[in-house]
């Protein structure tokens, strides 16, 4: 079976470092931008109805082209116990396929790559391939009464602050504040005096950690 790559998401994120571990967790903004054998306008038509879409993606920067392990270390776990790759949502799989849920904000369209898609919460990085949406039917997709097994709950989010001179524009500083407050550092990693560094949207974000609380110490247009 192949599959067939019909868009790719435009990101905040050029790197894999500091995106958000799970899709929805912050309100990270994403145009999904479809290849041109699916520009057409008819495929999108009653998208608008729904509020939420399901994403299936390749994990293109993780794909080892068929080599894969049956157990993984969840960094969930700190990266010291293994669990069984199906139990995880590891992007080292059989089939390095991901699967996100994401807000749609709207279809807009543009002059030169026709009709795309606006999307919130996206945990994907810059240029991440599509293979297939489909839209989130609250009455089937959601399970209240589900277990999350050895993740039961979203970790604990951090409190950001911005030191003085490390704002970001008025416009980031919000999604920055989510994105940061999920903490992107490895689980393994508790040092308060390392300096950690990201890209977001242009600009390279150095912070640190300290306890509960992670400071922005400088945030630098790319």
């Amino acid at each position: 079976m192949e599959l067939t790559v019909i868009a790719r998401i435009r990101t905040e994120f050029p790197e894999k470092f500091g995106i958000p571990r799970q899709s929805g967790l912050a309100p990270t903004r994403g145009t999904v931008v479809f290849e041109p054998a699916y520009r057409d306008p008819q495929a999108l038509r009653g998208i608008e109805g729904f509020s939420h879409l399901w994403l299936l993606w390749h994990f293109s920067k993780a794909d080892r082209g068929g080599d894969w392990s049956p157990t993984v270390r969840p960094p969930r776990l700190g990266g010291n116990t293994r669990m069984g790759v199906f139990a995880t949502r590891s992007p080292f799989r059989p089939n390095p396929i991901g699967l996100s849920c994401v807000k749609l904000l709207g279809v807009r369209h543009d002059e030169t790559v026709g009709d795309v898609l606006e999307v919130e919460g996206a945990d994907l990085m810059d240029g991440t391939p599509i293979f297939d949406i489909k839209p989130y039917l609250p009455y089937a997709d959601c399970r209240p009464e589900a277990t999350g097994g050895f993740a039961p709950a979203k970790d604990a989010v951090l409190s950001v602050v911005f030191a003085e001179g490390a704002e970001p524009p008025e416009e980031l500083r919000e999604r920055l504040r989510e994105v940061l407050a999920q903490d992107p550092r490895p689980a393994y990693q508790a040092d308060p005096a390392r300096v950690y560094g990201m890209s977001f949207a242009g600009y390279t974000v150095k912070f640190t950690v300290a306890g509960e609380t992670l400071t922005v110490c400088s945030v630098d247009k790319i």
